[in-house]
């Protein structure tokens, strides 16, 4: 039963491979746009006393063709002059019998045919009042950051003059509907929390745009997927204003080319520093790490994926693996196992079960079928390797490569596979009477209750972690920025596991010891899986920085065993 459910695994990998090959033509790299933030440069331009236009086409000239051009608020009309904003009260103590109204807020433009613009710009209740030659409009809400849609002249200025423009309308549920969208604009890219019409409108403000969405990743704005389904999307990267310009300009062009290369992002969006030398140093370094990377700067071209039916022959590797796994331990446990993963990855993931059982199964199977020697470790490493193949095969679409739809479950896939393998060591020659008897007489150790913290502490960073820059310590960020100067940066936890392994396969430990040792050397094929589950990296991209963690993590492990080699002979002298 054994050789058939492995040769079904491997005669269900060929088609899984064959439909992830549009895919792998889908991710190379580029082309990408360099893009400024709108209000960022217009206040540069105002601080340097330099007009907007022709510090914009200084930016052009040096390769940076996108601008980010927010919608008008009335704030932006006062600061500019094209209107007056003032507080009912004052206006009412001024002109005591003008009929203005106390908690009203009155605006008055300077060209009288913006008066209906304005009007017709909110659901708000309003009424005109004639004062010292001009309309003043009121209404009775403080309307200061309000929307009034966007600057058509200077929209269709840069247009001319070749820049790639980003529209960045601000969500308001008191504005009109349809709000007006300019046509000359390539992308847009929601300003804000929420996407434009959200909750209610999103479908409305998806037929509305006619240009690709831009996501921006970890921004989390409410109802971008909504809109992002029904419209082709791009891939936007950029830092906060306040953690960019902390950066030196070689710190942040290093996490915006990683970006581009590894991750797929298309729109990489900036704010030029205080200083304009550390502002053409990035443009510089960007450019530079773009042309040696084979990456292009142009006009970014949405993905859509759609794999081709085949694709779900994954389905019979992962249940090959599955029945595979069942029989790893004794029965009925090892068939309830199984049947509770299959359940329980519909119940959780839903239409995503099929990616979330990949990785449960095959982050497990090589240490819970091998017990002794290097060869658990490479049956451990060919499993995690297929699993990543059944994975992707199963969860890559259109919307998970663009980053929208994240695989559920990376939590549970660092967790059960460890708990899996764990009780796969439990001695299989004493039923659960005896297992617990001897675990209740067991003379506790002090070394074990050392062991048993510090395993407890390390997989609680583990767990919470996950990659979250708070619970890095300083020295691994400055090895992670070392190996991202010359490779592909392999995760931390896969060198780590594989590590381990080495060292829990080539020493004479006690079972316990051994067992403890291989669940946690399992981290390194769940983050392998972890790696296959980011959809929007490119398949090569993952597969470099999964061997490069086997390569870094087998030598590693080399000198760890060594070591303890080295300590067991000086203990026995």
């Amino acid at each position: 039963m054994k050789r058939i459910l492995q040769l079904l695994i491997l005669l269900a990998l060929l088609p899984s491979l064959l439909a992830l090959y549009p895919r792998h033509r889908l991710e190379r790299p580029g082309p990408v746009v360099l893009t400024l933030d709108g209000l960022a440069v217009r206040e540069e331009a105002r601080l340097r006393g330099i007009d907007l236009e022709v510090l914009l086409d200084r930016y052009r000239d040096q390769g940076v063709r996108g601008v980010g051009v927010y919608e008008l608020r009335t704030e932006d009309w006062v600061k500019r002059g094209r209107a007056l904003y003032a507080d009912g009260n004052l206006l009412r103590l001024i002109h005591p019998g003008g009929g203005f109204e106390p908690g009203w807020y009155y605006l008055s433009p300077r060209e009288p045919e913006d008066l209906d613009l304005i009007a017709d710009a909110w659901t708000l209740p309003q009424h005109r009042i004639a004062w010292l030659d001009r309309v003043w409009i009121g209404f009775p809400k403080d309307v200061l950051t309000m929307p009034l849609g966007p600057d058509q002249a200077f929209i269709l200025e840069r247009y001319r003059k070749g820049n790639y423009l980003v529209y960045r309308p601000y969500n308001e549920r008191l504005r009109s509907w349809p709000p007006p969208m300019p046509e000359a604009i390539q992308a847009v890219v929601f300003a804000g929390e929420e996407a434009l019409g959200f909750p209610d409108r999103l479908a409305e403000a998806a037929r509305l745009i006619t240009v690709p969405v831009g996501y921006v990743e970890g921004a989390e704005q409410k109802g971008v997927a909504a809109v992002a389904r029904t419209r082709p999307t791009l891939r936007v990267f950029s830092l906060q204003a306040e953690w960019q310009l902390k950066l030196s300009p070689k710190a942040a062009a290093d996490k915006y080319l990683l970006a581009a290369r590894e991750r797929g992002h298309q729109i990489l969006y900036f704010r030029p520093w205080p200083d304009p030398e550390k502002t053409e140093r990035f443009i510089e370094r960007v450019e530079q790490g773009l042309a040696a990377s084979g990456i292009e700067l142009g006009e970014p071209r949405p993905r859509e994926l759609n794999l081709p039916g085949y694709a779900r022959f994954a389905w019979l590797g992962v249940l090959a693996g599955l029945g595979l796994l069942a029989l790893a331990y004794p029965q009925p446990l090892g068939a309830l196992l199984a049947v509770g993963l299959l359940l329980g990855s519909f119940v959780y993931a839903g239409g995503q079960a099929g990616p979330l059982l990949a990785a449960l199964v095959f982050a497990s199977l090589g240490f819970v079928r091998y017990r002794e020697g290097l060869r658990a470790w490479w049956a451990a490493f060919g499993y995690a390797l297929a699993g990543g193949v059944f994975l992707a095969a199963l969860g890559s679409n259109t919307l998970t490569i663009g980053g929208l739809v994240p695989f559920k479950g990376v939590l549970l896939t660092l967790a059960l596979p460890l708990l899996l393998v764990a009780l796969a060591g439990l001695p299989k020659d004493r039923d659960l009477r005896g297992l617990i008897t001897a675990a209740w007489e067991h003379r506790v150790r002090l070394g074990e209750v050392a062991l048993a913290l510090a395993a407890v502490v390390a997989l609680g960073v583990v767990l919470l972690r996950r990659g979250n820059t708070e619970w890095v310590p300083g020295l691994e960020l400055q090895l992670r920025a070392v190996l991202q100067d010359w490779m592909v940066r392999p995760r931390f936890k896969e060198v780590f596991g594989h590590a381990l392994a080495v060292v829990a396969l080539t020493q004479p430990w006690p079972r316990w010891l051994h067992a403890g040792l291989l669940a946690f050397a399992t981290l390194a094929e769940a983050s392998i899986l972890n790696t296959f589950s980011h959809y929007h990296s490119p398949l090569l991209v993952s597969l470099a920085r999964t061997v490069n963690g086997a390569v870094v993590g087998l030598v590693l492990g080399g000198l760890l065993a060594a070591a303890v080699w080295a300590v067991r002979r000086w203990w026995s002298r």
